[in-house]
């Protein structure tokens, strides 16, 4: 569905400059034409979340056209870390390649964690906004729909490039997930599930949708219409309430697109592989092709501490059917806050799955990457492989410490710390087994 003249007047008229920069750089990065990116933004099949009060220095486009894209969510927790942590996270996030950060912070450190990620921040910051809300009041039945919109409109003035706002979660889907094995899983939509349980009540932002449009349109917010029903282990993936969410974020897509905002639709969760194709593409179906944005998925629940490498396998199938944006899941999902280092490991696993997902899809220049570190392999360049591999940082770890393992063995003197890059071999194979070794000397005459 054509998006409306609102935004087409919007892109060409008031805020022209900014769009077109946006664009431009967009194209630039996707190796497409500007004019091929602008169309699919006006289609609402591409968003470029960039709140004006922000304005990310690399602005990002998410869409099933374009590069898979990471993100990384960041923020505290009522029990652990605090402001230096969560930058911490955040540069290591940046480091190893995250495209968006969002900001999930809770408690009383949560403004001022969210007002140093948007100073840092080059890329599209995402948040919650009834995480807030909740943090105002004691309890649920005390949370009012004005406080809600209130939440929205600071959060937008603050810079918040793109929200996720759980409002295709109605009432009557509630019953749906009675017979779950593990019923809501998600923060937002278990504190609006019993939000309407104790009022009695429609969702607030389901029902004052149009209100919701209007301060994401004042503030360049790009909706990310969120599953508050996504499945929370395989036992409840692709079920009538995950569904019934699904047709009502079809229907939002449709009314943000005819008020001039950007929308993405979030999606799951928990699904078993042989289910992702068909979830990505219903919602393309439903949804009229919005940018998916998908945990994971996690293809497997009897792996905790090793999440990231489940979700990475759903995120590389889910990609490559379609879905735009991956949000990373890292070692400590289900277990406990991410640190530091889960930070990295998760956006590297994240980035594994969707660069293999672009090389699939014959995203332009995506295997670049790969056919320049097969010729450094060839050639034994060591130092042209750490800078090329997805984790430049770990691969010179690892080499490093194979040499040192190799030449304890050996006894030889050489410093534990050399990494001594000029070995034509790997002390797997060794040089008299190296294929390489081997295939170099039959080509020579």
């Amino acid at each position: 569905m054509p998006i409306t003249e609102k935004l087409e007047s919007q892109i060409e008229a008031a805020r022209a400059g900014r769009i077109t920069l946006a664009l431009r750089t967009v194209a630039e990065t996707e190796q497409m034409a500007p004019e091929t990116v602008r169309r699919q933004v006006a289609d609402g099949r591409v968003v470029i979340p960039w709140n004006p009060a922000h304005a990310p220095a690399k602005p990002t486009g998410i869409g099933r056209a374009l590069r898979t894209k990471v993100n990384a969510n960041l923020g505290n927790s009522a029990l652990s870390s605090g402001v230096e942590d969560e930058l911490a996270k955040l540069e290591t996030a940046l480091r190893y390649g995250a495209d968006t950060v969002m900001d999930l912070s809770t408690g009383p450190e949560a403004d001022r964690i969210r007002e140093r990620i948007l100073e840092r921040s080059p890329v599209p910051v995402g948040t919650v906004p009834i995480y807030q809300a909740m943090d105002l009041v004691a309890d649920v039945a005390d949370l009012d729909a004005d406080r809600l919109f209130d939440v929205v409109e600071f959060q937008a003035r603050q810079g918040v490039d793109y929200m996720t706002i759980h409002a295709g979660f109605r009432a009557a889907h509630a019953p749906l997930a009675q017979d779950r094995k593990l019923g809501i899983v998600s923060r937002g939509g278990a504190i609006l599930a019993a939000w309407m349980k104790y009022h009695g009540r429609e969702n607030p932002f389901y029902e004052q949708f149009d209100r919701l449009l209007e301060i994401c349109a004042e503030h360049d917010v790009t909706l990310s219409l969120g599953d508050g029903l996504r499945p929370g282990c395989l036992a409840d993936a692709s079920d009538a309430a995950q569904f019934a969410e699904l047709e009502t974020l079809g229907e939002l897509v449709s009314r943000c697109r005819a008020a001039g905002v950007q929308a993405m639709v979030e999606g799951p969760g928990h699904v078993p592989m042989n289910q992702i194709e068909m979830n990505m593409r219903r919602e393309r179906e439903r949804c009229d092709d919005a940018p998916f944005y998908v945990l994971g998925p996690v293809v497997t629940d009897c792996a905790p501490g090793y999440d990231h490498i489940t979700s990475a396998i759903g995120g590389a199938l889910a990609a490559m059917h379609g879905a735009a944006m991956l949000c990373y899941v890292t070692p400590k999902e289900h277990l406990g806050l991410p640190n530091a280092t889960d930070v990295r490991v998760g956006v590297v696993a994240a980035r594994i799955a969707a660069h293999a997902a672009d090389v699939a899809r014959g995203r332009p220049g995506a295997r670049n990457r790969d056919d320049a570190i097969s010729e450094a392999r060839r050639a034994f360049d060591w130092e042209r492989q750490f800078t090329l591999a997805l984790d430049p940082d770990h691969a010179r770890v690892v080499r490093a410490e194979a040499l040192r393992e190799s030449r304890a063995e050996k006894g030889d003197a050489a410093p534990s710390d050399s990494t001594a890059c000029d070995e034509r071999y790997c002390t797997m194979c060794g040089p008299k087994f190296c294929a390489m070794r081997i295939g170099q000397a039959l080509r020579e005459p």
